[in-house]
């Protein structure tokens, strides 16, 4: 077997492919474009969809990639199976209605067994073929696969429901009885069983039928090649790895984990094996997240990031590592990747601030979450029980990432067991929300054969031409090709030239109208969308008769027009000056320009301050005044990257580019419509700036006569406070609101001053008033204070006095709202009484809820009218103990 490195094997079945007349695809960025179904890419194909669906015809039918993946929904298992990761890679070729099985069968064979390649002994390749499919395993066999090397298997038959589906064949590479895990004698000892004998490497998928929405299957109308080779899999055959972990993926990882722990070494303990593998795999995974613009937050991916850096953090102290580290790890992951993924270098040095801010707030809340779990324990031992609640320990593990191991370690020491049956119930809940989240859309549509095969040219004029004829060459009309159609209908229609712009890069479309020769109205243009191929489609409203081969006058809407190239241009001045002032980490999210105004979606760590968005819009209108030239530069890709120009993130381009240049300033590559000059922006005002994601930030914005209008507006506001506060001159607005601050702060400490003597006065009254409750003693009574604070300073007081051992005070500072405190002294702690369990028993009578220590609690309700019954609930609560 030949010697191979990972990068090696990778940039062979790239370069084997593209031998074979594939174009290499770039791998997309982890961060799905314009896909809710995914959380993230999990796979090579997740990028393909348009292609398989047939809603785009690739340039190149024939592609190949290694697109790297992340995959959570197992994500307990990494580091305790061979082949768990969370990022991971997969080769891949695709045939997007071109060739089908006996190519991919041949090739696959040829690549695998060739000495020329990857030289791999045919007697270790084994296949498993889907029954029904008998062409796939006469290929097999014709290309050189032994009858006994073949199995037959109900499962190869890939299918995710409507779309595109069909059987697979998956290839086994046989490592030796000395690998497995099982018997010899075994019944799971075969190619495709339980067993880590007989490791698969590639799955051939042969999409050919249509999964229909009524459960039946058809033909589709251009059959698809998918395939998929896990890189970590196979790196590991080549490196004779008994798991990935011990590949060149990984090792080093694991290596600089050894020196950063200084206790463990790998291979010595199985179980601190465990935490050096989730440590390698989940320092991967996070380091291309956040490269590829994802944060860490509380909700979605940013969610899978924080509990990710939160496991591999935790394992890291499993190893005595006790202080922030794993943001050391992204260098090493770098140079390991640096052959195909040379970015992760290039952003080390921001990916490493991301990761070591998150670990640094992690260890903050690990106190926190420490004193949770005692409390829980405290609580699970005062009731007599035995298991830590399922709900409680899944609650450590949500929130402050505590892993369930950990959580049973504590448990066990303190002689407590784990409800492990409710925890698992709970982690259910949540999955099943996660996947409620994303089943609004479907994964992959069914290819609709008509719209592919319309082929005929159609040529855009609109970046010289707002009026323009245009012969119709096609026309649709309910899912099929018309030669006419008729008034009040709605048709999509390509004509053979068209000014009007398809939407697209956030710009939306243009609108107008169609005329016949006479000037008459055939057709409002209501959309334009690109058709599979890349003609503009026009969707068009008919006020009269339209005909295939007909000329008409397609009208550009100016007005409409002109505004929107206005905002478009301001979208690439606003890209670059965030760029000067946040820095070069920031990154456009995604767009949408409108005649109105412009919404522009970027990637920050943090909200953009006010005088980083004030600097932003300076520049903007500097650069707008400088009355900079825009031109355009159609020029190949590698020319247009050697100018500078910016891409946008995640876009993947043509070998013909259009770049957009404003001077000196700001040159991206762009498609859409834009100014001649800056000037013609007239200004430029950001409305407002907030968050939308996990570290996407975005700005709303307008220019011109909007922008005009909006500063109108605030004048006109600025007027009118001006005359409520009889200020004649604006310029004293500021001062003279800084002069009502200032007296309304003295009057509101004035009315706290008074606030506080008079519930000094009612506390030398209800003080007095200590009840006996059996054995303990009580103080209990609604009194007439502005709110919390109050209440908090009178039990300060009681605590100072140690008047009893329970206070409960009521207040009611609205009409429809109560506040209510709970005080337990050390005696009453030691008695068994806590503050948190008895507001949690009268909070529901006043319509509310709370909680808090044992020796202090607070809640809040709607309810005024409940507070005597509260107050009584208390003293029997207090009777019972």
């Amino acid at each position: 077997m030949k010697e191979l490195s990972s990068a090696q094997i990778r940039q062979m079945y790239l370069d084997f492919f593209a031998q074979k007349g594939h174009d290499i695809m770039k791998s997309a960025p982890l961060v799905p474009q314009d896909d809710p179904t995914l959380l993230w890419i999990n796979s090579g194909v997740a990028t393909m969809k348009k292609y398989f669906d047939g809603s785009v015809v690739p340039k190149n039918h024939r592609m190949t990639s290694s697109q790297k993946s992340i995959r959570t929904n197992d994500i307990e298992n990494v580091g305790r199976t061979a082949r768990h990761h969370t990022l991971f890679e997969m080769l891949g070729n695709f045939s997007i209605g071109d060739y089908f099985k006996k190519e991919a069968i041949n090739w696959a064979w040829e690549l695998l067994t060739s000495k020329d390649w990857f030289a791999l002994d045919p007697e270790k390749l084994y296949i498993t073929v889907y029954p029904k499919d008998t062409d796939a395993k006469k290929i097999w066999l014709e290309a050189g696969v032994k009858e006994d090397h073949i199995y037959e298997d109900e499962d190869n038959f890939w299918d995710i429901g409507e779309g595109p589906s069909g059987p697979d064949s998956e290839i086994f590479y046989d490592r030796g009885q000395a690998m497995n895990n099982v018997a010899e004698d075994d019944p799971q000892n075969y190619p495709g069983g339980e067993n880590e004998r007989y490791l698969e490497i590639w799955n051939i998928v042969f999409s050919q039928f249509n999964h229909k929405p009524d459960g039946t299957y058809e033909e589709l109308p251009h059959k698809n090649i998918d395939t998929g080779m896990g890189l970590e899999r196979v790196v590991s055959v080549f490196q004779n790895a008994k798991t990935n972990f011990e590949t060149d993926l990984f090792m080093p990882l694991i290596k600089e984990t050894e020196k950063l722990s200084g206790k463990y070494h790998y291979g010595q303990d199985p179980e601190k094996d465990i935490s050096f593998k989730v440590i390698a795999d989940h320092a991967r995974a996070v380091t291309f997240a956040i490269g590829d613009g994802a944060l860490p937050s509380n909700e979605g991916r940013g969610y899978v990031i924080r509990r990710l850096i939160r496991r591999a953090v935790m394992h890291g102290q499993k190893l005595g590592i006790d202080q922030a580290f794993l943001y050391k790890l992204v260098p090493i992951v770098g140079q390991i990747m640096e052959a195909a993924y040379p970015e992760i270098l290039e952003q080390a040095d921001y990916i490493q601030k991301v990761i070591r801010m998150e670990e640094d707030r992690f260890n903050e809340t690990l106190k926190d979450g420490v004193a949770l779990l005692d409390d829980l324990i405290d609580q699970t031992k005062a009731a007599g029980q035995t298991e830590l609640l399922g709900a409680g320990v899944f609650k450590l593990y949500d929130t402050y990432g505590f892993p369930y191991e950990l959580t049973l370690e504590y448990a066990s020491d303190n002689g407590l067991g784990v409800d492990k049956a409710g925890f698992d119930t709970e982690m259910e809940k949540q999955r099943e929300r996660a996947r409620n989240a994303r089943s609004g859309a479907k994964s992959m549509g069914v290819q609709n054969g008509l719209l592919t095969d319309i082929t005929t040219p159609s040529e855009y004029v609109g970046y010289s031409e707002l009026n323009a004829l245009g012969t119709v060459e096609d026309i649709i009309l309910d899912d099929a090709l018309v030669n006419e159609a008729q008034a009040d209908t709605t048709v999509q229609v390509i004509f053979d030239k068209t000014p009007f712009y398809a939407e697209m890069g956030g710009q939306v479309a243009d609108k107008g109208l169609v005329k016949d020769e006479d000037g008459n109205v055939v057709a409002e243009v209501m959309d334009v969308q690109h058709a599979p191929n890349g003609q503009n489609m026009h969707t068009l409203k008919l006020r009269q008769k339209l005909a295939k081969g007909m000329t008409y006058r397609l009208e550009v809407n100016r007005e409409f027009h002109n505004k929107v190239k206005k905002n478009h241009t301001a979208t690439h001045l606003l890209d670059q000056a965030l760029r000067d002032v946040l820095g070069e980490h920031t990154h456009q999210a995604g767009s949408l320009v409108e005649p109105t105004y412009l919404r522009f979606d970027f990637t920050n760590l943090g909200a953009v301050t006010a005088e980083q968005l004030q600097q932003v819009e300076d520049i903007v209108n500097a650069k707008i005044w400088a009355n900079l030239p825009v031109e355009t530069v159609v020029t190949d890709l590698e020319s247009a990257q050697k100018m500078g120009a910016i891409a946008l993130f995640g876009d993947k381009y043509g070998d013909t580019v259009r770049v957009v240049k404003a001077g000196d300033y700001s040159m991206e590559f762009c498609g859409g419509n834009h100014v001649d000059n800056t000037n013609e922006l007239g200004l430029f005002k950001i409305v407002s700036e907030s968050g939308v994601g996990a570290g996407v930030r975005r700005i709303e914005a307008v220019t011109s006569k909007e922008a005009f209008e909006f500063l109108e507006q605030r004048n006109n506001l600025l007027q009118e406070t001006a005359a409520e506060m009889k200020v004649v001159q604006l310029k004293e607005v500021p001062r003279k609101v800084e002069a009502l601050q200032a007296q309304i702060k003295e009057l509101e400490q004035q009315k706290q001053a008074l606030e506080a003597k008079f519930a000094s006065q009612q506390a030398q009254d209800i003080f007095k008033d200590v009840a006996k409750v059996n054995d303990h003693t009580l103080i209990v009574a609604k009194v007439n204070v502005s709110g919390m604070d109050q209440l908090r300073q009178l039990a300060d007081q009681w605590k100072e006095k140690d008047l009893s051992e329970v206070l409960v005070l009521a207040t009611a500072p609205a009409k429809d709202k109560v506040n209510l405190i709970v005080g337990v002294s050390d005696a009453g702690i030691k008695a068994g009484i806590k503050a948190g369990d008895l507001i949690k028993d009268i909070a529901p009578l006043v319509g509310g809820g709370g909680g808090g220590r044992p020796n202090l609690a607070q809640a809040g309700g709607k309810n005024p009218a409940g507070i005597g019954e509260a107050l009584a609930k208390a003293k029997t609560w207090l009777a019972d103990k």
